[in-house]
């Protein structure tokens, strides 16, 4: 994925534009703002805000949230693991995985077939202390939506989340990337921050494990965010090698809200490493 400097806007000729769709990388020219989780946490730190523990819960027992005091990512070096379009049946595995490794993730989850019907799992994640973030309804492109919709999409999610948790999510992972000015309003009405990702393996395509481990490990870096699905078959079998490899390389796993504090997530901002 490209990289772009904070805030910056995005001025592409014609010839760069049919060169970005080519690439399949046009949701990136639909909004012209975006904040790199190093630059939210500059800012914060700039404004005399104090890092905080964001986490969403404690945990418990059984928490996989790591010991000590709230991680400091100006000074670790650290990555956000995040799961899209889930629960799914393979996500207790994944959670007894990440507990053991004392590893905190952001799941984005899907409210139709995946919260209404895996509520004990959500119930879960939420207790463990990951953070539970939304994916919309049934995950349609919502910058193909009415204002209207792209609410009931998200509502339906939030709803279906704090009934089972007591919480509603304060982040948001549109489907595909896409985002547009109807989006981002509705977003900040319902104070959701919008997540994109910096590392993907594109596991939707390929149930090869080591495939996709060797992706993310490739496009891995400090302050990224990394993009996985934890309902397809290949996803769940490469998280212990992705883990053990990171670690290795030094990296500290938090959740997305930790990774920008001492900001907070701001409703409607769009977040891309």
């Amino acid at each position: 994925m490209p990289r772009f400097t904070r805030k910056a806007k995005i001025v592409a000729a014609s010839a760069t534009a049919a060169v970005m769709v080519t690439a399949g990388l046009a949701a990136y020219a639909l909004y012209p703002e975006r904040t790199a989780p190093a630059d939210a946490r500059a800012d914060a730190i700039a404004a005399g805000k104090k890092l905080v523990d964001v986490q969403p819960r404690p945990g418990g027992a059984r928490s996989a949230l790591p010991d000590g005091p709230p991680v400091d990512c100006e000074k670790a070096k650290c990555i956000a693991l995040t799961f899209d379009a889930g629960p799914g049946k393979d996500t207790p595995a994944l959670l007894d995985h990440l507990q053991k490794e004392k590893v905190p993730a952001t799941f984005f989850l899907l409210g139709k077939h995946h919260v209404v019907k895996y509520p004990a799992v959500v119930k879960r994640l939420f207790d463990e202390g990951h953070e539970v973030a939304n994916h919309t309804w049934s995950h349609p492109r919502l910058d193909k939506l009415k204002r209207a919709e792209i609410r009931e999409e998200l509502k339906l999610t939030q709803d279906a989340i704090a009934k089972i948790t007591g919480e509603k999510p304060t982040l948001m992972r549109p489907p595909q990337g896409r985002i547009n000015d109807d989006v981002t309003s509705v977003s900040k009405e319902l104070g959701l921050a919008q997540i994109l990702w910096s590392a993907t393996a594109k596991d939707y395509s390929t149930t090869d494990s080591e495939l996709i481990k060797k992706r993310i490990l490739k496009q891995s870096s400090r302050d990224g965010i990394i993009l996985l699905h934890d309902i397809y078959d290949g996803t769940v079998p490469a998280v212990p090698g992705i883990v053990a490899e990171l670690k290795k390389r030094g990296y500290t796993f938090v959740t997305v809200s930790q990774l920008i504090a001492p900001a907070k997530p701001n409703p409607g901002e769009v977040y891309k490493p």
